[in-house]
């Protein structure tokens, strides 16, 4: 659930792209990029919006996936659409 979901304003596309970050995370690392004791925690983590590539995990993830993660898990208004997240940099990489 994206930051603007929990505020209850306008679910558009932004918040799709917001939740395709936060799996795109789950993916790579096994773990959700926001925690905490219980659903309230974990909700007030995502409407701060903080999370970090901190773990073992992400030792070996390349720097253009997490770059593409901050550029999904961020602001509405600097948040990726759908086309150009399939066109950044770790999808050329990968699609090779």
């Amino acid at each position: 659930m994206s930051p603007e979901q929990i505020n209850e304003e306008k679910y558009d596309h932004k918040s799709d792209m917001w939740s395709a970050g936060c799996i795109l995370y789950i993916l790579l690392c096994g773990y959700p990029p926001f925690y905490g004791d219980d659903d309230r925690e974990i909700l007030e983590m995502v409407a701060k919006g903080k999370f970090d590539f901190d773990g073992e995990e992400w030792d070996e993830i390349s720097k253009e996936a997490k770059d593409l993660i901050k550029k999904l898990i961020c602001k509405p208004e600097k948040r990726l659409t759908a086309d150009e997240a399939l066109q950044h940099k770790w999808f050329k990489k990968v699609m090779k």
